[in-house]
């Protein structure tokens, strides 16, 4: 299983069109083959920087729904709301803490 942790940054004017879109197709996402989970976050302080937070069954699950005509759909209106480019990171859990 792969986490992978997307950093959004929304100008101010456009954080109500990205939460609709989110709420629109949230379920889609975590229904799409190879995703186990999927949450949004907002940094604490700001209104307008976001997170995902996404569990993957593996690296080809995801690629698989990134290289969907769907996710190509939803990408498309989310980055034409961006203040900054997104940064995107998958990772692993190393450890396991007690």
């Amino acid at each position: 299983m792969i986490v992978r942790v997307v950093k959004m940054v929304f100008r101010p004017e456009c954080v109500t069109d990205f939460t609709a879109l989110f709420e629109e197709r949230k379920a889609l996402i975590r229904n799409f083959e190879g995703c186990r989970h999927l949450q949004l976050w907002r940094q604490e302080g700001t209104q307008n920087v976001f997170f995902t937070y996404s569990h993957w069954d593996s690296e080809s699950a995801l690629d698989h729904y990134r290289f969907s005509a769907f996710f190509k759909d939803t990408w498309g209106k989310t980055k034409a709301l961006f203040l900054e480019k997104a940064e995107a990171w998958s990772v692993i859990q190393e450890h396991i803490l007690d």
